[in-house]
């Protein structure tokens, strides 16, 4: 039976002494852990009483025939995987880091990313399908990277290790989310003090978007940023001029915590 023992929100807080009083002067460091150990009862909260927008909306991804989804996802004409390594250097990331590739589907980025990390670093490949992970994973030991584990979501859960990712990258994802706050809420845990959240996913405009992500995106720009900061994230910036048919917002636990996005 594990025990769980609770430390003070303070804990780490300077005492000082003058003119024979106690001063409790707590550190910005304590302030700060406590500020997110609020937030993080916020998002339990929040999250906690969601349900699913939309029961089998990821049914396509039960038994998919991978070799389709790569045709489609890595080809020319496909906005993102055009722009994949412009969107790699937007992410800033840093050798020895570790990236979370949310909805890594066929690991387009996942390797990437495994190569901007480097050895020293780790990408941590997340998707509710097995058959992609398994073939993440065939064409890593292919391409001999030897940094790129595989995890196996949940619909509510990105069953990522609570305070252990620099970057979190969750590309056209966002939208096949059954259970976007809760998921949210699993990433806010999983991210560093200092992490950073960088979403990509398709613009939603009545009279400018096609008729299929008008069909198929469940929500606009707005109201992904409105979900996402319910859950205790701060928008830190976005880019909408790289990409035409999607945008790119950084998000992060503190305004501090990633740098404008130019």
């Amino acid at each position: 039976m594990r025990r769980h023992t609770t430390a003070s929100p303070f804990e780490g807080c300077v005492h000082e002494r003058r003119a024979g009083r106690a001063r409790f002067a707590p550190s910005v460091n304590a302030i700060f852990a406590a500020l997110l150990a609020i937030c993080g009862l916020y998002t339990v909260n929040v999250a906690a009483q969601e349900q699913s927008v939309k029961p089998g909306i990821n049914a396509n991804f039960d038994s998919p025939v991978v070799q389709e989804w790569v045709e489609r996802f890595e080809k020319e004409g496909r906005e993102v995987y055009d722009k994949r390594e412009q969107i790699v250097e937007l992410c800033q990331i840093k050798p020895g880091q570790t990236v979370a590739d949310v909805g890594a589907g066929t690991g387009l980025f996942t390797r990437l990313f495994a190569q901007a990390v480097g050895d020293d670093g780790k990408v941590m490949a997340v998707d509710i399908s097995d058959e992609f992970i398994d073939n993440i994973l065939q064409r890593a030991k292919e391409a001999r990277l030897s940094n790129i584990e595989g995890v196996i979501c949940a619909p509510d859960d990105a069953k990522l290790s609570p305070n252990s990712v620099d970057v979190v990258y969750i590309c056209d994802t966002y939208h096949h989310f059954e259970f976007p706050l809760k998921t949210m809420a699993s990433i806010f845990k999983a991210l560093k003090p200092d992490g950073r959240v960088v979403l990509v996913d398709f613009k939603r405009e009545a009279g400018q978007s096609s008729d299929w992500v008008m069909g198929h995106v469940r929500a606009g720009q707005k109201t992904v940023r409105e979900e996402v900061e319910s859950v205790g994230f701060k928008q830190l910036s976005e880019q909408n001029e790289l990409l035409k048919e999607n945008y790119i917002m950084v998000f992060g636990k503190s305004p501090v915590s990633g740098s404008s996005v130019n």
